[in-house]
């Protein structure tokens, strides 16, 4: 067993409307007249309020080579995940010092030495604090941190493991790209970082439990989702395919997983879904017969600050550790996301 100790989600300090970001970025995908009516129509009904960026918006236009994007991405980057990893620390009353176990996720941006590499001295985690970096699980690294972290806790049920997610989207922007896919993800995605705290279950009794974890690889869906990376840096691959692979697979994925853990979708009391955006939304309520109002959460999310990747169902998680009124002792939650591969990864956890 081991148990969320605290979450600590963050945002960039540049915050744009969704018509500004349109305004601003469309015309770098396309001068034509056709992509840019295409561009303001799909960013419209994106859902989305608002988004955060890493740099000031108007940088982008300048903005050069992939080395100069990912070196703003390990500079923005890990003042994020300092400032989201000194507060869940703060607020599970743990220092630096305890942490034992470190698992890092991003999917936008690449360092060698990785980002939680470069905290360590900046926060003074201890020299022998076991480090995982993770590269390429995408949107479903929220859900599957969690998961691994989970795995080395019940192993050391003494020591206290952090879960640190960081996703600059803004940066892979992609100009000229005329894809359907960069028009949608240029409008969805957002920048965000979110930390975990975890302890195992001799250190607290405070905090909601993982009960179990399930992670799926669904065949035959390589092209899906992803990254083609090349000169320019990361080059979206997002297909309509995503909502098919979810009604397809999700109905017996999720009553299998619940079954094994004596229970049923009517069960879950709260609902941590990756707000991967309206279509996926939707057809996660659809493959399980959800209301909306089940999923609110996560579209007031996708709202607020966009599709934040691997961070965002940790920002959904965030909401509801900190819900008035807090759920009830002895109900359950599911978390899950999914990702590239297609991957899936289902948590479940039970409230104190």
């Amino acid at each position: 067993m081991s148990r969320v100790a605290a979450v600590a989600p963050v945002v960039p300090d540049y915050s744009y409307t969704q018509a500004e970001i349109t305004a601003e970025l469309g015309p770098l995908l396309s001068a034509t007249p056709s992509h840019q009516a295409v561009i303001e129509r799909m960013h419209g009904a994106s859902g989305i309020q608002r988004r955060h960026t890493a740099l000031p918006l108007e940088r982008y236009r300048a903005l050069g080579s992939f080395r100069e994007s990912n070196n703003e991405f390990i500079r923005v980057a890990t003042d994020l995940l300092e400032r989201a990893l000194t507060t869940a620390l703060a607020d599970a009353g743990l220092t630096p010092s305890d942490v034992d176990f470190v698992f890092f996720t991003s999917v936008t941006g690449v360092s060698a030495p990785s980002v939680d590499a470069l905290l360590v001295p900046r926060l003074g985690l201890r020299p022998d604090v076991k480090r995982v970096p993770s590269f390429g699980l995408g949107c479903v690294a929220g859900a599957a941190g969690l998961a691994r972290v989970h795995d080395y806790l019940v192993g050391h049920p003494d020591e206290v493991g952090v879960l640190l997610s960081v996703e600059l989207c803004s940066l892979t922007l992609q100009r000229d790209d005329q894809t359907m896919g960069n028009f949608v993800a240029t409008g969805l995605f957002g920048d965000g970082a979110a930390a975990v705290v975890m302890v195992g279950e001799n250190r607290s009794e405070s905090g909601p439990r993982i009960v179990d974890t399930r992670s799926t690889f669904i065949v035959d869906s390589h092209d899906v989702i992803g990254w083609n990376v090349g000169g320019t840096g990361f080059e979206i691959v997002l297909t309509a395919g995503v909502a098919d692979v979810i009604q397809n697979s999700f109905p017996a994925e999720v009553s299998e997983f619940l079954g094994r853990n004596g229970l049923t979708i009517a069960n879950i009391d709260t609902w941590l879904a990756h707000p991967g955006g309206p279509r996926v939304l939707e057809a996660f309520e659809s493959s399980l017969g959800l209301e909306r109002s089940d999923l609110q959460s996560s579209w007031d999310c996708l709202a607020r600050v966009g599709n934040l990747s691997s961070a965002a169902v940790l920002h959904v998680l965030a909401d509801a550790l900190h819900a008035d009124p807090a759920p009830n002792p002895g109900s359950h939650a599911l978390a899950f996301a999914l990702g590239p591969g297609v991957s899936a990864e289902f948590v479940l956890l039970e409230w104190s």
